[in-house]
């Protein structure tokens, strides 16, 4: 496979990997990050002001993370099967659709409840179908030395318009009303599916036909079994994710409120925390840790600190330092996650593993922020954040009993997707397992 940076070069003054597909889907993943940051906040607003409560909040979310649940591998297979820039456009049109649709019901007055779910349900199948699509495509554009680099400066810009989309919502919700930004948000799924429209595959090989969704379904469980560092690293995220999660959206604000006086305390520490990502991302721009996995594995570690933290508790100060660390931590990992499978997985299989990759990250999350409550009342608060602490640790050191974890190493050469390792292709290649 050639790199998509030498088929689509990029302009002068650019890097190598800063094509033209390269900066549409960089552009693109800012504008709806812009957009639907502010728009999480005003669904729960828009939920609490047509007199609904706080559980009703969570209905609503909810909806929205089973159809992702059921429909991401689906997504995944379309995705291959498919030039992926049309899936993408395809998703972001049914966002736009049911995120201008949940807009004119808040605009309208009092929407009901079951509206809001099937809308926020909608917005959850566009985002199954969506993301392992985009995925795909990145890690497709930029394939070869450079992919860390390029993954690190995407990453940093959608955590840049996440912070920047979440404090302008918060803004404007005061300002206009929930309404008017649930409305701006279905604008930017528009832009952005705009722009992505004009995306250029012509560097990926067609698509040979196969068998069916359920064979093309089989084929990427192979893919996605058949590789022990990756399974193994998915296992353990589903579980980390799911008790993270509950850490941070259930004991935190709990602790904050008993706590460290209030919910005031509790953003300023998450606010250390999206400023923490920002560095960790521009950090992985200069960085590239030749053990990809073992480096990002040995950052998962501090992912256990928060939850510790909110244990004890610590002061406000030294919470928001360790949120901070953290930060940087997570972004570590990304980054070389995905410099991984960029480097390892098949061009034409990228999207169906990143499915699976998704379900793992995402699938325990509701049952475990269902469940931190009733943990809370067995066992105890502190107990109970003891505990994702340690099950934080003991994955972490699980996942780095894998030999493959600790042995995958980044390539200097651009191998061709889907060659063996051993092949002549991969003769000069330095990221050989073992």
């Amino acid at each position: 496979m050639t790199s998509a940076s030498a088929v689509l070069p990029s302009r002068p003054g650019r890097p190598s990997w800063g094509g033209r597909n390269y900066t549409l889907l960089t552009a693109a993943a800012v504008v709806t990050n812009l957009g639907s940051q502010g728009a999480l906040i005003a669904a729960a607003f828009a939920v609490l002001e047509s007199g609904g409560s706080g559980g009703d909040v969570g209905l609503v979310a909810a909806a929205r993370t089973v159809p992702l649940v059921l429909f991401l591998l689906v997504g995944g297979a379309l995705a291959d099967r498919l030039p992926r820039h049309r899936v993408m456009v395809a998703a972001n049109a049914l966002n736009f659709l049911s995120q201008g649709a949940f807009a004119l019901l808040v605009l309208a007055g009092e929407p009901r409840l079951w509206q809001m779910m099937a809308l926020s349900a909608l917005g959850g199948v566009g985002q199954a179908f969506f993301g392992p699509a985009s995925e795909g495509m990145l890690m497709s554009t930029v394939r070869g030395e450079d992919a860390g680099r390029a993954f690190a400066f995407y990453r940093m810009a959608m955590h840049g318009a996440g912070i920047g989309g979440a404090a302008l919502g918060g803004a404007l919700i005061a300002v206009l009303g929930a309404g008017w930004v649930l409305a701006i948000d279905a604008a930017a799924f528009a832009v952005a599916g705009a722009l992505r429209a004009f995306l250029d595959v012509s560097h990926i090989p067609a698509r040979a036909a196969g068998g069916g969704m359920v064979s093309d379904l089989r084929e990427g469980w192979r893919e996605f079994a058949g590789r022990p560092w990756l399974w193994s690293i998915v296992v353990q995220f589903a579980v980390v994710n799911a008790v993270v999660a509950a850490a941070e959206a259930v004991y935190g604000p709990l602790v904050a409120r008993d706590e460290l006086g209030g919910p005031g305390p509790w953003g300023f520490a998450l606010a250390a925390f999206g400023a923490g990502t920002l560095g960790g991302a521009f950090l992985m721009t200069r960085w590239k840790p030749r053990r990809l996995l073992l480096a990002g594995s040995l950052c998962v570690f501090p992912l256990a600190l928060p939850s510790a933290a909110l244990a004890v508790p610590l002061p406000v100060a030294a919470l928001a330092g360790v949120m901070l660390l953290t930060g940087v931590s997570v972004e570590v990992f990304g980054v070389s996650w995905m410099t991984a499978l960029s480097q390892e997985i098949p061009e034409e299989k990228l999207s169906r593993v990143s499915a699976y990759d998704w379900l793992g990250s995402i699938a325990m999350v509701p049952l475990a922020t269902a469940l931190a409550g009733p943990a809370q009342d067995a066992v105890g608060r502190t107990p109970a954040l003891w505990g994702c602490s340690a099950l934080v640790a003991l994955l972490t050191a699980a996942v780095l009993c894998v030999p493959d974890v600790r042995r995958l190493t980044r390539r200097t050469t651009t191998v061709t997707a889907g060659a063996p390792l051993g092949s002549a292709d991969a003769e000069g290649a330095v990221g050989r397992l073992g």
